[in-house]
C-alpha cells in the first residue's frame, strides 16, 4: 500500500483536521468525536436546515458540500462506513434553525437504519426532521426495483437543489418535495478501471487486472453489470449514456444538467475526452446541456473511473442549480 498517510487508524480524523485548517472560515468539526462538519458562525437562523452523513473517502461528497447554499452539517463515518447514531444526532441538531431539518443520504442499508432511528428519536423530542434517500444508480437494480438502487453522484444535485430551496425560505415540506422531484429526474451510472485501497485494510477493495474494466460498479466496489476488456472513451460514453437514457428517456428540446465525474484517479483531461462524446450525442438528439459539470464531485479515494449523472430540468430546478453557493468545492454555474 502506497499512501501519503501517518497511522491508518487516524486517516479520517487527520484529513478532517487538515480540511478545517485549510478552510477555517468554511468548515468546523464539532461533537464528542469531532466527526460532525458544520458551517462555523452560521447565520442561517429561521431557515430549513440540511444535514447529511456517510462514509469517508468520497470527498468532496458529503463533508465537502457543507456551505452556504448547500448543506449545514455532515456526520462523518470511517472510510466507506456509515456514521454513528450519536454523530448523526449531533449533525441534525446542529442544522436545526427553528424550521425543521431535511437529511439527504445515499441509499445504503446502514445509513438508512441509523438516520431513520435518529429521525424517530428526535421527533419524539419535538425536532421536526424529514429524510430524502437518493437512489440514482441505474446499474444497481432495474426500474421496477428502484428502491434497491444505490445513491451515487446524483447526491451532488440533491444537495444543491435542497440548499438553494432552503436559502429561499421554502418550508420543510417544500424543500423535501422539490429534492425528491429532482432525484426522480436523475439517473447515474459508473465504470471502474481500477480499485482503491482502504487505509486500515491495506489492500485493494477488489481485484481487477490491468486490461479489464467493470461497467456499473458502485462507488464502494459493489458489483457492476459486466466485466471485460477496456473500450475506447467514445464506446464507454455511448454505452453509459444509452443505459441512462433507456431508464429515463429525454426528448428533443429538453434541458439537462450533466455531471461527468472522476472517481478519483481519472484526470480532467480524460473527463473532457469523455464529455466531448456525451455532448456530441446529446446535441445530435436535440438535448440542451444547460448545466455541464466536469470534475471531481464524488470520488472513491484513488479509484480510476468515471460516473455520468443526467438530471432533466424544468425552470425551477435550473434556477435552483444556478443559485450561487459558497463552498471551496463548488463552482457556481
Amino acid at each position: 500500500m502506497k499512501k501519503i498517510i501517518n497511522d491508518p487508524k487516524n486517516y479520517v480524523d487527520e484529513s478532517l483536521e487538515g480540511l478545517v485548517l485549510a478552510y477555517p472560515s468554511e468548515f468546523e468539526c464539532i461533537g464528542a468525536n469531532k466527526r460532525v462538519v458544520v458551517r462555523p458562525d452560521s447565520k442561517a437562523s429561521g431557515k430549513v436546515g440540511l444535514a447529511t452523513g456517510g462514509g469517508f473517502g468520497h470527498l468532496p461528497l458529503f463533508a465537502g458540500y457543507v456551505g452556504e447554499g448547500l448543506l449545514d452539517s455532515c456526520a462523518v463515518g470511517d472510510v466507506f462506513a456509515g456514521p454513528s447514531a450519536n454523530d448523526v444526532t449531533e449533525a441534525i441538531e446542529a442544522a436545526d434553525f427553528g424550521s425543521g431539518v431535511l437529511s439527504i443520504i445515499g441509499n445504503y442499508g446502514g445509513d438508512r437504519m441509523v438516520f431513520n432511528m435518529v429521525k424517530d428519536a428526535l421527533e419524539s423530542k419535538g425536532v421536526r426532521n424529514q429524510l430524502v434517500i437518493v437512489a440514482d444508480d441505474v446499474a444497481s437494480a432495474p426500474p421496477l426495483e428502484h428502491s434497491k438502487r444505490r445513491g451515487v453522484a446524483g447526491l451532488t444535485f440533491a444537495f444543491k437543489i435542497a440548499g438553494a430551496a432552503a436559502e429561499r425560505g421554502r418550508t420543510l415540506d417544500d424543500v423535501a418535495a422539490i429534492t425528491e422531484r429532482a432525484m426522480n429526474n436523475c439517473r447515474s451510472i459508473g465504470v471502474a478501471l481500477s480499485s482503491c485501497t482502504i487505509p486500515q485494510a491495506g489492500k485493494p477493495t477488489f481485484e481487477i487486472d490491468d486490461e479489464s474494466i467493470e461497467m456499473g460498479m458502485g462507488i464502494h466496489g459493489e458489483q457492476g453489470v459486466w466485466r471485460g476488456g477496456l473500450k475506447s472513451a467514445d464506446d464507454l460514453a455511448d454505452e453509459m449514456l444509452d443505459r441512462v437514457l433507456e431508464d429515463n428517456p429525454i426528448a428533443s428540446g429538453e434541458r439537462i444538467a450533466l455531471l461527468c465525474n472522476s472517481l478519483g484517479a481519472t484526470p480532467i483531461d480524460e473527463l473532457f475526452i469523455f464529455y466531448r462524446r456525451l455532448a456530441q450525442r446529446l446535441s445530435s438528439a436535440g438535448v440542451d446541456i444547460a448545466l455541464p459539470m466536469i470534475g471531481h464531485y464524488t470520488t472513491s479515494m484513488e479509484m480510476a473511473g468515471i460516473t455520468v449523472s443526467v438530471m432533466t430540468l424544468d425552470d425551477e430546478l435550473e434556477s435552483l442549480m444556478r443559485e450561487p453557493a459558497a463552498c471551496p468545492f463548488w463552482r457556481n454555474l
